[in-house]
């Protein structure tokens, strides 16, 4: 029985990797410099997370979180020093993407599923908020404008604040729609084990 929970969990895991890599490269907003809302692609992870406990969620994470590494080399063009590199490998990919894994961080702590894992989503979204908010303060700040939003940048901090906060706040909302509804379709089906019964 356990080798079939293992297996059943690593197929699962691969759908839904490739599910959350896939949705990440379909933006609804894209911004000019990077990041944008995509369609419900935290959702898969976050899931995971949920349903399997926070340290398969997390290994699912950091697979995707090198897919999206992958996707995203030609950014490095524009890095200039060696701490940059670093710091845009760790905290616009690997990072950020490997924590969506924490998705079932509050499971069994309230007596709703749902407000578990809407804790969850918005628990994980803030913290890969701060990761690009780090990111692109430290090494995207060269680039900042004189103005966005309407406002006169005088700071890469309070830039890079206003930059991700739009849309990882909208990305945040979409991401709590697609988990609830998921959850809603899943989780009276699945056993102990996260298998689907019926």
């Amino acid at each position: 029985m356990k080798k079939a929970v293992t297996t059943y969990r690593m197929v699962a895991s691969a759908v839904m990797i490739a599910l959350a890599t896939v949705l990440n490269q379909f933006a609804v907003i894209q911004l000019p410099f990077g990041g944008g809302v995509t369609v419900f692609s935290q959702v898969p992870i976050l899931m995971l997370g949920y349903i399997f406990g926070p340290a398969w969620g997390l290994v699912s994470g950091f697979i995707m979180s090198l897919t999206q590494l992958l996707f995203g080399l030609s950014n490095f063009a524009y890095v200039k020093t060696i701490v940059g590199y670093i710091v845009v490998a760790l905290f616009d990919y690997i990072v950020p993407y490997t924590i969506l894994g924490l998705g079932g961080i509050f499971k069994n702590r309230f007596k709703s599923a749902y407000a578990e894992i809407t804790l969850g989503a918005v628990f994980v979204s803030f913290l890969r908020f701060l990761c690009h908010y780090f990111s692109g303060a430290f090494v995207w700040g060269e680039w900042m404008p004189e103005t966005f939003l309407g406002l006169k940048m005088t700071s890469p901090w309070i830039y890079s604040a206003l930059y991700n906060g739009s849309y990882m706040l909208l990305e945040t909302i979409v991401t709590i729609i697609g988990i609830l509804a998921l959850a809603r379709l899943f989780l009276p089906k699945l056993d102990e084990n996260g298998m689907i019964t019926n």
